[in-house]
């Protein structure tokens, strides 16, 4: 019975101290912080990327 009652007392130390805890939080929105930031540069590069394929588009065919 006693080593009940301090495995109860162990799990109830460590849920508290889980809840006081913030890195989890913050390591997720960190997370979410760089993942809008590659959408942001992929959809970038996507739109220069189409713009300077026309360009050299209409070079390759000025150049003929």
């Amino acid at each position: 019975m006693l080593k009940l009652f301090v495995a109860a007392e162990i799990l109830k130390l460590r849920i508290k101290s889980m809840i006081g805890n913030d890195s989890g939080a913050t390591a997720i929105e960190y997370g979410l912080i760089a993942a809008l930031i590659s959408v942001v540069i992929v959809t970038a590069v996507t739109a220069i990327g189409g713009d300077l394929a026309t360009k050299f588009t209409a070079v390759d065919n000025s150049l003929k």
